[in-house]
């Protein structure tokens, strides 16, 4: 089992059973959906999908006051990471698969979605926006597909990890809506979904209701910000 707590918007926090601390795009000062109250006690790995804001505000701050916390990201973005002064940053691509906690390795995975980094008054090459597939001790699989249109190689996560869970962004404007999400379930084949990115921003109109009505077979498991629930 993991311990499963959304912090708003696309971030999350799993703790393994034996303590370990994932983080999974984190956006905690400014996110308007982050609980209040709640305190990280320890960071061991952070995986970051993207360069926007919204997914790597804090990836510096946290890898920092939890050094030697371990950095993944996409190659390009964790260039940008290390010129900020983090120093366990491990870059990969799209593909590949590399240990996170022990037991827990993660799989870089495609995503359709752009990756420019503001960096003071200026957008920087980010690499790619990226989705993360994690394998958990228990031989059980997790997609994070981060911010992205539905595309047709899920078909093909689906086929090569066969993940049960997926953590899948429903919003609209910025990510697929419920119609694309709903498509994206079908390709991947999962039994359960963690809607994400929906409602902190007004445009992001997506919600799970409307995502629910057009699935079947699944269960969509809306969690509740800052409450921690097991899978």
């Amino acid at each position: 089992m993991i311990d499963i707590t959304w912090l708003g918007h696309a971030t999350f926090q799993l703790r393994l059973e034996s303590g370990e601390v994932l983080v999974l795009d984190p956006w905690t000062e400014g996110n308007p959906k982050y609980p209040a109250g709640h305190k990280f006690d320890r960071v061991d790995a952070i995986l970051v999908s993207h360069g926007h804001f919204d997914h790597i505000h804090d990836a510096v701050s946290l890898a920092k006051k939890f050094s030697p916390a371990k950095v993944v990201a996409i190659f390009e973005t964790c260039h940008w990471l290390e010129s900020k002064g983090v120093k366990n940053c491990s870059g990969m691509n799209k593909g590949g698969t590399q240990d996170l906690l022990g037991a827990v390795s993660a799989t870089m995975v495609h995503a359709v979605h752009s990756c420019g980094i503001v960096d003071g008054d200026k957008i920087i090459y980010g690499g790619e926006a990226s989705g993360y597939v994690l394998h958990l001790p228990d031989g059980r699989a997790a997609y994070f597909a981060g911010d992205t249109a539905v595309f047709s190689d899920m078909a093909l996560i689906a086929e090569l990890y066969q993940p049960e869970l997926a953590f899948l962004p429903i919003g609209d404007h910025f990510t697929m809506g419920p119609r694309a999400a709903a498509k994206a379930v079908e390709l991947l084949k999962v039994k359960t979904v963690i809607p994400m990115h929906f409602g902190t921003f007004p445009q992001l109109t997506g919600t799970p209701g409307a995502f629910a009505k057009l699935v079947s077979g699944v269960k969509v498991w809306t969690l509740e910000i800052g409450k921690t629930a097991q899978w």
